[in-house]
C-alpha cells in the first residue's frame, strides 16, 4: 500500500471516529498539510452535523471554503470539540513534531481550543525518540540570527527555511541533529527564548489518540501503549 492509500486510509478512520461522537452539531479543528487534507476531503460525508471549522492554514481554509463547508475565526466559535491534524513524528507518550508544512503556530493553537486531539500518520511517524525530523521553530524575522545562535547552544543546528513566510508573517527555523529525550523541557525552553513565536514540539498539548496508517489496516494508539 502506497503513502497516499495509507494517508486516505486514516483519514476515512478519523471520519469514522468524529461521526460517532454524540454532539449534534459539530465545532472542527482542522490541520494543515497533505494527510490533512485527506481527511477535509471526507468531509462532506457530515456536512449536515458540521456547524464550524476552524483551519490552522490559509491553504486548509482555501480547500474548505471550496468543498462548500463553513469556516470561522476561532474567536467567533469558543472550544472545539475536535482536531484532527497530521505529524511529521509521534512518540510513545503521543508528543509530535509538526510545522513541516510552516502551520505549526496555528496548529498549535486549534490544538489547544479543542477537546479532543486526533493525530493521522502512516507508520513511518512512529519513533523511539523525537528528532530525526528537523524540528520547526517559528521567529520574529529580526529576532532570526539571535535564535539561531541560541538553538545552537541546544546542542542544534538551525537552518533557516528562506523563502518561506508563515501566515503570521514570520519565519522558519528548521533545529536538524536533536535528540529529544525531554519533549516537554526542550519546548518550554525553546518557547522561552526570546523572538521565539512557538515551536512544532507538541507536548506540553499532545495529541489523545494516534490513527497510524499501516499495510495490515489503522492502528489506534493511545498514550503509553505506542512503544
Amino acid at each position: 500500500m502506497d503513502q497516499q492509500a495509507l494517508k486516505e486510509q486514516v483519514a476515512e478512520a478519523a471520519l469514522e471516529r468524529v461521526a460517532a461522537r454524540h454532539n449534534d452539531r459539530l465545532l472542527l479543528g482542522i490541520g494543515t498539510g497533505t494527510t490533512a487534507e485527506c481527511f477535509i476531503r471526507t468531509l462532506p460525508a457530515i456536512r449536515s452535523r458540521i456547524e464550524a471549522t476552524v483551519a490552522s492554514s490559509e491553504r486548509s481554509a482555501a480547500l474548505l471554503r471550496e468543498l462548500g463547508l463553513p469556516v470561522m475565526d476561532l474567536n467567533s466559535v469558543g472550544p472545539l470539540d475536535v482536531y484532527v491534524d497530521g505529524a511529521d513524528e509521534a512518540n510513545a507518550q503521543l508528543a509530535l513534531i509538526k510545522g513541516g508544512g510552516a502551520a505549526l503556530t496555528r496548529e498549535k493553537i486549534v490544538a489547544a481550543a479543542s477537546e479532543e486531539f486526533i493525530c493521522i500518520a502512516d507508520a513511518s511517524k512512529r519513533v523511539g525518540v523525537l528528532g530525526v525530523f528537523p524540528l520547526p521553530v517559528e521567529v520574529i524575522p529580526m529576532a532570526r540570527s539571535h535564535v539561531a545562535r541560541a538553538l545552537a547552544q541546544l546542542g542544534g543546528q538551525p537552518v533557516w527555511r528562506e523563502e518561506t513566510i508563515t501566515d503570521n508573517g514570520n519565519l522558519i527555523l528548521d533545529v536538524h541533529g536533536l535528540h529529544i529525550s525531554d519533549p516537554v523541557d526542550t519546548e518550554t525552553r525553546i518557547n522561552q527564548m526570546a523572538g521565539v513565536v512557538c515551536n512544532g514540539l507538541f507536548a506540553n498539548r499532545p495529541a489523545d489518540v494516534l490513527l497510524l496508517g499501516t499495510s495490515a489496516g489503522v492502528e489506534v494508539v493511545s498514550g503509553s501503549a505506542l512503544s
